[in-house]
């Protein structure tokens, strides 16, 4: 599944000007990298994101896509999602959101609901530390895999 194109450009706009705010170079590995993860409805991992930038970028590592991926979690421009134990994926949907994750196949959808994010749960937390972020998983069994049983 493709993201649109307009929100794609918005994404690398926004990319792009953190980079410089940080002081970092706009090399055309991060850009890459970058663009494939936004235009990726998918939440891919390392591995999906490398196959795919190696297409057009022959000579990308997949170390490069991991140190890559790792500094723009730094910067907050990607989320990464998984446990451990879990292939660890990622987002370039920064905007408050929530994830469905199918238990059969591992499809990760995003999706917006206002009374989740509304959830309040710093009280319930306030022993295990400060709260910066709520982002909800919802596990289920997406429809394709529901068609095939």
């Amino acid at each position: 599944m493709k993201i649109e194109a307009h929100e794609v450009e918005r994404r690398v706009e926004t990319f792009k000007a953190a980079v410089q705010e940080a002081g970092l170079k706009l090399t055309h590995q991060r850009l890459e990298v970058f663009r494939e993860l936004a235009s990726s409805a998918d939440h891919p991992d390392a591995h999906g994101i490398y196959d795919s930038v190696k297409h057009r970028l022959p000579t990308v590592s997949l170390d490069t896509v991991y140190r890559t991926l790792r500094t723009l979690s730094d910067l907050g421009l990607i989320n990464m999602l998984g446990t451990a134990g879990e292939s660890i994926r990622f987002d370039a949907n920064t905007r408050k959101h929530h994830h469905f994750v199918c238990v059969n196949c591992g499809l990760v959808r995003d999706f917006e609901n206002e009374e989740l994010s509304a959830l309040q749960v710093q009280e319930d937390l306030v022993g295990f530390g400060r709260v910066l972020e709520t982002q909800i998983e919802v596990r289920g069994i997406c429809n394709d895999c529901r068609n095939k049983s």
